[in-house]
Formats: structure tokens, C-alpha cells, sequence
């Protein structure tokens, strides 16, 4: 049974992987394609950024986004030792009676999001009732428009790459259009005219202001470091992070240490990846949609509406793992072999399915990173609002501006980036140091209770009955 079931899984991980490298493929063909034709009839580009927009962003963000709704309750269970969801089935022919992996629960989702009533509380301010879901949708969705998922390659003549846009000013634009989700969740929680929204709402716009600052400050080593804010392109940081600080050749095989973000920068990553879950809202960091509490800011909202709030959440999970990727875990290159596999007769003759290999190692860090999300929602309990204010604040601010002063003074002494990097490694060697290595007196504390004769609690009980018997 095991057996079978570890077949099944690596048939779908490889169906999904072989989807991506379709895709992807055809994205490449899709972007020369149009270049050409908009060139040709009308003398404009755009073409590519126009196709990358449908491929991209609402053929594989949308589509990852929807997935993970389902992923979720999958890997929760598989964590919780439970089911999950198997109760929805099609039940037509051979497929009657089969809960296909929970797959069916996404349609029955859907259909249940676009019929239920469309409820609007009568005191509500009906324009900003209906303002709220779409500010806290569109800005997260905009964010992927700066990725770059694969390489520069000239297709059907026309040079193109797979990213929507460009621009000189690529990470702050992304922490501009960030900014702008706050609006909808504080709106959200107003224009509802409810106390428990508007507390949902307070609470959301405090967390996410709070978190911006050390957002914008763990981006800044990254800046200095490769001297630009872009992301794509040849001077862009994700395609400059496969260059190698110490590099060797073994059997014609490109080996060494790369320039990816999280060696150079672990403690900024730290930073961006901590205050960037902040910003989403979810478990550790979700009070303001504190369910034990009836509060959140999309209290009042239901129907599709409400689906618009919920699928925002899981767009920023596939958003927050591509910006991660393309700045840290080096895009769309792979640590080894990049220059090999560009050598390749056959890859120089048909660059575009080079290209596709590379964007699917791109989508695979990505469903990895929005993995490691899930894992840490469902790992950890909610935080009390003064912890959160207090690891914005008082731990992740300071850290940040140290983890500054320490990476300009590096660069500064060696800008060959070696040094940040040697002082990276260090960085993760105490980092890892302090997290997995146990704490010694947990042990010895255990033993101790176990030589009173009894359990910690018993222990406790009797050390407190002198106090109780003096107070009566």
C-alpha cells in the first residue's frame, strides 16, 4: 500500500514538473510570437509582456494559488496525522465513488464562492465595502509583474524573457505596490461598520506599517551588494546571482560557490522572509483574523468577495516565494552546471527548450519555498499582538540595521563580494548553531523532577502548599 501510494505521488510530482516545462515552453514561442506580430503590424513592443501576463501570472500564479487552497488542507492533515479532504467526488463512471486526491474540493469551492449570497451590511459605506477586497487582491497579484522566471533567449527573431516588466526601479516598485495592500484591509475593516471588523482592521494595518520598515531595510544589503534594483536582465540581480565567487571546472562541469543572495545575505533573508510572512497574515501572524476572538477585517464580507480575500492570501504565498527566489536562491540558475548546460550543442540550437528548463527550475524552487510556508502555519501557534510589535520593533529593526552597517563595511573593504560571502557562511554556521543544537540543562532539569519522585507539576503543587496553607 505504501508502495503504491509513493508511485502515485511521484506520478503526479513528475506530471506536474512536465506541466511547467510545457508551459513554460510555450511561453517562450507565445512571447516571440506576439513581439513579432506587434513590431511587424504596428511598429510597438509589448508583445512579450502582454503573453507573460497571460502565462505567467493568470496561467501559473493563479493556478498555483488555487492549487495550494487544496495543498493546505492536504499537507495540514498529512502533518495532523489526519484524512483531509476526500469528501467530495465525481461520481460518473470509473471516477464514481473516488476522492481523487481531494482535487474536487477545488471546483465544489468555487461553485460554492460564486452562488452563495452576496450579503452587504445595511450601515455599510457601499463603495468601500466593495473597494476593500479588490485593494487587498490587485496590488499582491501586480507584485509578480517584476519577476523574472526565466532567461533572456531570441525566439521567432524577437528578444524576449519571461517577466511582464522591467523597469530601473524593479524593488521599489515592488515595495511601493506592496504598500498599497494595507489600504484594503484597513477599508475593509471601516467601511463593514462593525467593532469587530474595525478591531480586524486596526490590527491588520498596524502589523503590515509596522513590518514595511524592516521589509525595505533587510533589501538594502542585497542593493549594495550587487549595485542595482533590478531583478531581470543581464544587470539584474536574480541572472547576477549565478555568477560564481570561487569557481572551478571538474570534467567540464561548472563548480563553485554562486552568488546567491541567502549566502551573501542570510540574515537579510532572515529578515525579508520573517517581515514579508508578517505582512501576509498568516498564522504565526494572524490576529487580525482571529477566529476565537469573532474579529477580522472580512467579517461582513461573504460570497466572492470573501473569495477575494481568501484567495489573496494564497497569491501572496506564490508571490512572497518568487521574489524570494529571484533574490536569494538565485532565480532561475541552478548552484552548478549553468555554463555547462549552455555549451550544449543542442541547447544553443534550440535555446527556448534550455530556457524552459530553466523556468522550471524556477517554479520548483518556488512550490518548494510555498511548502516551507505552509509548514511553518501549521507548525507554529498564533503570536500575542505584543510579540509581534515586539519582534518588529525591537528584534528584526536592530538586527536589520546591523546586518547594514556590517554588509556596507565589507563591501566596502572587498567588493569582490568574497568576503561578504565568507562572512555569510559564518552568519549561517551561528545561526544554525544556536537552532538546532538542543539546550543542555533540559535534560538535567528533567532528572532532577524525576529524583524528587515525582512529575514537574507534582513538584510544583508541593512547593506551593506551604504558601497556600500560610495564606488560609
Amino acid at each position: 500500500m505504501k508502495m503504491k501510494k509513493w508511485i502515485e505521488v511521484s506520478l503526479a510530482i513528475g506530471f506536474i514538473i512536465g506541466a511547467l516545462y510545457g508551459l513554460m515552453a510555450a511561453a517562450y514561442g507565445l512571447s516571440g510570437l506576439l513581439e513579432g506580430l506587434l513590431k511587424d503590424k504596428f511598429g510597438v513592443s509589448g508583445g512579450a509582456g502582454f503573453a507573460n501576463l497571460l502565462v505567467l501570472m493568470l496561467g501559473c500564479v493563479m493556478v498555483i494559488a488555487t492549487a495550494l487552497t487544496l495543498a493546505e488542507r492536504k499537507w495540514s492533515a498529512m502533518m495532523q496525522d489526519r484524512i483531509g479532504p476526500n469528501r467530495a467526488t465525481i461520481d460518473i463512471g470509473p471516477l464514481k465513488g473516488r476522492a481523487l486526491g481531494g482535487v474536487p474540493h477545488i471546483v465544489t469551492d468555487v461553485l460554492k464562492l460564486l452562488t452563495k449570497e452576496d450579503f452587504q451590511p445595511a450601515t455599510a459605506s457601499k463603495f468601500l465595502f466593495n473597494l476593500g477586497p479588490i485593494l487587498a487582491f490587485a496590488p499582491v497579484f501586480a507584485l509578480f509583474a517584476i519577476v523574472p522566471v526565466g532567461p533572456t533567449l531570441e525566439v521567432a527573431g524577437q528578444k524576449v524573457g519571461l517577466y511582464v516588466a522591467n523597469p530601473d526601479f524593479g524593488l521599489l516598485y515592488m515595495l511601493g505596490i506592496a504598500s498599497l495592500a494595507v489600504y484594503g484591509t484597513s477599508l475593509a475593516g471601516w467601511a463593514s461598520n462593525n467593532k469587530f471588523a474595525l478591531l480586524g482592521g486596526v490590527r491588520a494595518s498596524s502589523q503590515m506599517i509596522s513590518y514595511e520598515v524592516a521589509l525595505g531595510l533587510s533589501l538594502v544589503g542585497m542593493m549594495i551588494a550587487f549595485g542595482t534594483v533590478q531583478l531581470a536582465g543581464p544587470t539584474g540581480m536574480s541572472e547576477m546571482q549565478g555568477h560564481y565567487l570561487w569557481k572551478a571546472t571538474v570534467g567540464g562541469l561548472d563548480v563553485g560557490i554562486p552568488a546567491w543572495g541567502f549566502l551573501l545575505q542570510p540574515v537579510g533573508f532572515i529578515l525579508f522572509f520573517a517581515a514579508a510572512f508578517a505582512e501576509t497574515k498568516r498564522a504565526p501572524f494572524d490576529v487580525p483574523e482571529g477566529e476565537s476572538e469573532i474579529i477580522g477585517y472580512f467579517v461582513e464580507y461573504s460570497g466572492m468577495k470573501f473569495g477575494l480575500f481568501m484567495i489573496a492570501e494564497f497569491v501572496e504565498v506564490v508571490v512572497l516565494s518568487g521574489v524570494l527566489t529571484a533574490i536569494f536562491f538565485g532565480g532561475w540558475t541552478l548552484p552548478f552546471g549553468n555554463e555547462a548546460l549552455a555549451s550544449v550543442g543542442f541547447f544553443q540550437d534550440h535555446p527556448w527548450v534550455l530556457g524552459a528548463l530553466f523556468a522550471t527550475i524556477f517554479w520548483v524552487k518556488v512550490i518548494l519555498l510555498c511548502y516551507l510556508q505552509l509548514a511553518i502555519r501549521w507548525t507554529f501557534p498564533r503570536f500575542r499582538y505584543d510579540q509581534i510589535q515586539t519582534l518588529g520593533w525591537k528584534i528584526l529593526l536592530p538586527m536589520g540595521l546591523v546586518n547594514l552597517f556590517v554588509t556596507g563595511a565589507l563591501i566596502l573593504w572587498d567588493p569582490t563580494l568574497r568576503s561578504l560571502a565568507i562572512a555569510g557562511g559564518l552568519e549561517i554556521a551561528l545561526i544554525a548553531a544556536v537552532t538546532l543544537v538542543p539546550r543542555g540543562g533540559a535534560k538535567d532539569e528533567h532528572a532532577e523532577d524525576h529524583g524528587h519522585g515525582g512529575h514537574g507539576a507534582h513538584g510544583a503543587t508541593d512547593a506551593a502548599a506551604p504558601a497556600l496553607a500560610a495564606h488560609h
